[in-house]
């Protein structure tokens, strides 16, 4: 049977109760869970307003804790979280100080769950993507000229030359979600090209 969809703000927990008060009626458990929440909004340090800052790591990071925690009443033994972090947690990007912060707290979060939640084999791990081609390359500038630009210039700072394809990060999570990696928690499983290792 297919999965319902339910809309909701990842950032509002009363969205999230919602979520999984639908699964609960439907008298349905969980085996996997993967938060996927990104949002990206440029800031220099010297400029950055508390907005920003609020608003990326209310998205990011907060919903995402809320998010898992609020689903472990739920979730099956020996299930699976798979958190999208991002790689530039690992790198220092200007102008996505915030953000990298944000994924560098959810990096975080894989580990130290990983361990909470050992004794009910729940594993956890993160999957880091670099740039990939998707509407949030677009969201972040004025226009498809500008986007356009900074694909190229990504691509030329990835080892393989060019931005990732959703297809190839919903392979990774596959893999992490599935019984594929059943001797892997704790890691960051980074799908960038090679992008930060160059």
């Amino acid at each position: 049977s297919c999965a319902p969809a339910v809309k909701g703000d990842i950032a509002n927990l009363d969205d999230i109760d919602a979520l999984y008060e639908r699964i609960a009626a439907d008298g349905r458990k969980i085996d996997i869970v993967v938060t996927s929440a990104g949002f990206v909004e440029w800031g220099y340090l010297p400029t950055a307003s508390p907005e920003h800052y609020d608003k990326i790591f209310d998205i990011n990071a907060r919903g995402m804790f809320f998010c898992v925690q609020k689903a472990l009443p739920l979730m099956n033994e020996g299930g699976s979280i798979v958190l999208v972090s991002s790689c530039l947690h690992m790198k220092g990007a200007p102008q996505y100080t915030v953000y990298a912060a944000t994924k560098a707290a959810v990096r975080s979060f894989a580990r130290t769950w990983a361990v909470e939640l050992k004794d009910r084999r729940i594993r956890v791990n993160t999957l880091s993507p670099g740039a990939t081609e998707t509407p949030m390359i677009d969201a972040q500038f004025k226009s498809r000229e500008e986007a356009d630009h900074v694909r190229k210039h990504f691509s030329e700072l990835i080892t393989l030359g060019r931005l990732g394809r959703p297809e190839e990060l919903a392979s990774a999570a596959y893999f992490l979600a599935s019984d594929e990696s059943s001797y892997i928690t704790g890691i960051d499983l980074v799908v960038d090209g090679g992008w930060s290792q160059a």
